[in-house]
């Protein structure tokens, strides 16, 4: 038995998100788990590193999965391509140790989220930026970023359904540029909580528009109340750019301890 990792880019347009679900098949787990069913014959469940909404996109979320096939790890992103829909790749394999788990392990994520900012809409990007008419002043969005870098308790960026036990997260960097008739928003953690990143998007949006101060957001933090920050942007314009494995990613066989277990309060679902 060997454990492989697979780094996982997907456009999330026609999906219900990466999670299992009972109610539907159409999840990027289920399509991963049926790849590897297909060329293995095994039945398994990969284990994600980050659970995103319906409609989010990924160029490097994470997964992992036991197998007792003698195909290399480094071969499964070419097998499994050839089995998954076209909306979904896997851009690297690797065998990993056998207990390294992607939810137990320090970690830091980046995500970014695009709006188009113009007058008219704009019909190939429809799926993958918010279209926001208004103008934005993304110096300003970038400043109201800042206070948002650090330790703090994020509940007024939370979805009131969360089920994290803890709401604390540490934000390493935002970072707010425009692009042409696009701007990004760019943050990177070491977890987020339920639409967090959303949320933090749409409130940076309503603040770039006028809307309230940069000056306003330490206040929503202290307020610890999701009605005391902006709204949750649409889930098109989000995307999960990569995993960063602060301790590295150990090898097989050798002593696991980046796979300790610890709180899953960090787990994703963006």
């Amino acid at each position: 038995m060997k454990r492989v990792m697979l780094t996982v880019s997907y456009d999330g347009t026609a999906y219900n998100g990466w999670a299992l679900q009972k109610s539907t098949p159409n999840t990027i787990e289920e399509m991963l788990n049926r790849a590897i069913h297909g060329l293995t014959g095994e039945d398994v469940q990969v284990i994600g590193a980050s659970r995103t909404d319906a409609g989010v996109h990924a160029y490097g979320n994470v997964a992992v999965f036991d197998t007792v096939s003698t195909i290399p790890g480094d071969r499964f992103s070419f097998a499994l391509n050839h089995l998954l829909p076209e909306d979904i790749r896997v851009v690297e394999s690797r065998e990993v140790a056998a207990t390294f788990h992607p939810r137990h392990c320090s970690t830091e994520k980046t995500y970014e989220y695009r709006v188009l900012n113009s007058k008219e809409e704009v019909p190939t990007k429809r799926l993958y930026t918010y279209h926001f008419s208004m103008p934005l002043d993304e110096a300003i969005m970038q400043e109201a970023g800042q206070y948002l870098v650090g330790e703090h308790d994020f509940t007024s960026f939370c979805n009131v359904e969360s089920q994290a036990v803890s709401h604390v997260r540490t934000i390493k960097d935002v970072h707010v540029r425009r692009e042409g008739d696009e701007v990004v928003i760019s943050v990177t953690g070491n977890g987020f909580l339920y639409n967090m990143v959303r949320i933090i998007a749409g409130t940076l949006i309503q603040i770039g528009r006028g809307k309230g101060a940069p000056s306003d957001v330490p206040g929503m933090i202290e307020a610890k109340d999701r009605s005391a920050a902006g709204p949750t942007a649409p889930a098109q314009g989000l995307f999960l750019m990569k995993y960063v494995f602060v301790d590295g990613i150990p090898q097989p066989d050798s002593a696991d301890e980046n796979g300790a277990s610890k709180d899953e309060k960090n787990v994703d679902k963006d």
